[in-house]
Order: C-alpha cells, then structure tokens, then sequence
C-alpha cells in the first residue's frame, strides 16, 4: 500500500497536500461519493449516474437531453473529462473514451457558470480560488498568436510556473479556434475575451484567481462547512460552479456542487496569475502541519 502510494503520489498526484486520514480519503473518493454527500446535506448538484456500459450514457441523453459532460468516477485535473457535450456524435466518442481513464464512468447535466475551488479546513475558509479556461483579451490591432506570446510572457515574468504554465498553441487550441471561426491569425476586438478551450487544465495553460473570502455569504460557508463536517476531514477542495457568484447563496441561484478533493492541489492558490494571495495562508499552513494525521501513506 505504501508503494501503491508512492506512486500514484509523483504521477499522478505530484504536490497535493496530505492532510486527511486513508479512511477520510475512501469516503470522497468518487464523484459518485460526492454526490450521495451533497444530496444527503441537501446541496444542490446535477443530475447525473454512473455508467459502465457506454449505452446507459445514450439512456441519460433521452432522459435529460444536451448538453451532458461524461468524466472518470475517479480522477482530477479534468483528465478524461468531456464537455460541453451537445450532440450524439460527441456523445458516443466520450462515453467510449472516458473509459481509458477509469471503468466506472458519470454521465451528469452541464451547467456553464463561474467555476471556483473553494478550500475548506477545520480552522476555516483557507482561500477560494476561481478557474478559467486558458483565454487572451483582443486589442483590435495583434493576432491571437502574439497574444498567447505576450501572456506567456507575462507568465514568465511573474514567475508562475510550475502552476500556471504557458499557453501552448498545439492542435487542442487551434481546433478550439476553428469551432469558433477564428484562428491564430485572427485579429480580436478591443476587449474581446477569445477562449482557447473550454477545459480547466494547466497543461492548456490555465490560470486562477484569489477572491477575496469574505465574499462567500454565511449561508454558503455553512454549507461548506457541512460537507467537511459530515467526512469528519481536516481539509477538503470542493468545487463549485455557479450562475452568478459566491456572492450569492447556493441555493438561491443556478448551481452545482461538482465534486471533492481530500488531497487538494494547495501550490495553485501560493501564486495566482490573477488576484492577490492570501495574507494568512501562512497561518493555515502551520495549523495544518500540527495535525498528526494517520495512515497517509496508504492508498
């Protein structure tokens, strides 16, 4: 089990924390655990199953319609996820290729809002982070392609690698470009938000931004504060995505509790791209590291 750990630790969870118990992790494990938790604490999520026979996916469909998003029941960092999925095309080649990450698939409705990673610890709201696709702001005179340059310069000179890395211009992002009708030549608008892709992926090179805790509303933290509370955890990523805003209370606005990480990815909030980081996470850090936490070497 140690070396089981030791290796899914450096491939394919390099730099998360480890601040929970083996028996905290196995309760949150899956999506699927998640989601009995949000329904069970009466937090609003999508409608969704899971699915090993690609077929059940195309039952979902007929049920529930488009658009859908399929991921590994197991997993993080969006690898093997798909969305938004808006026909039967893209339906039958994600609920086939879902399968190489994991055989146990979810097949949920797709809500398109603000995404944020909302850190909850047993001291309190650590930070809240909000996510974007990778993306270039026009400026009605330079192509996409000196956009991404400049950005990734940027990047650079504030010194956010690892974390949020460069904006690549592979295939992944030209094909995005084209769905769009534009390509790296393309001029934008003054001020025209250009999306690169739709997924939340560093390797695409998205990035984070701080906001300010305080704007969570008490009804929201209480219930964050449910869901840490109800896996006896010391720390939990929950991801959120909402309509308007964690500004406004969860239950009063379109949204979705997407799932929870019991080993949450902390470097992303040291050094954000946008926002500025959090004063006390200092703090947080050392309260954390007196815990003495028990079978965290185990899987």
């Amino acid at each position: 089990m140690k070396v089981l750990h030791q290796f899914l630790s450096r491939f394919f969870l390099s730099g998360c924390s480890d601040y929970n118990s083996l028996e905290v992790r196995r309760a949150c494990r899956s999506k699927k655990q998640a989601r009995l938790a949000f329904e069970e604490n009466a937090l609003p999520y999508a409608n969704g199953r899971t699915f090993i026979n690609p077929y059940s996916a195309f039952q979902f469909y007929q049920q529930y319609g488009f658009p859908l998003v399929i991921k590994p029941n197991v997993g993080g960092f969006s690898r093997g996820a798909y969305f938004p999925i808006e026909n039967k095309a893209q339906l039958a080649k994600a609920s086939i290729g879902v399968k190489k990450w994991w055989t146990n698939s979810i097949i949920e409705e797709y809500l398109l809002g603000k995404n944020y990673r909302i850190v909850m610890t047993k001291f309190g709201v650590m930070s809240v982070l909000r996510r974007y696709p990778p993306f270039v702001i026009g400026d009605g005179l330079q192509t996409i392609d000196h956009l991404i340059d400049i950005e990734n310069q940027l990047r650079k000179q504030k010194q956010l690698a690892p974390i949020t890395r460069p904006i690549p211009k592979n295939n992944a992002i030209k094909k995005h470009l084209k769905q769009q009708k534009m390509h790296l030549s393309t001029v934008p608008k003054s001020n025209q938000k250009v999306y690169l892709h739709h997924k939340i992926s560093l390797k695409l090179g998205s990035s984070v931004e701080v906001i300010d805790k305080s704007k969570l509303t008490d009804s929201n933290q209480q219930d964050l504060e449910k869901i840490l509370h109800f896996f006896d955890a010391n720390i939990l990523g929950i991801d959120v995505i909402c309509k308007q805003g964690i500004e406004v209370d969860f239950k009063a606005q379109a949204c979705i509790f997407l799932e929870l990480n019991s080993r949450p990815f902390l470097k992303m909030h040291d050094n954000p791209r946008y926002g500025e980081k959090p004063k006390d996470l200092v703090d947080f850090y050392h309260q954390l590291n007196q815990l003495e936490v028990l079978d965290n070497e185990k899987y």
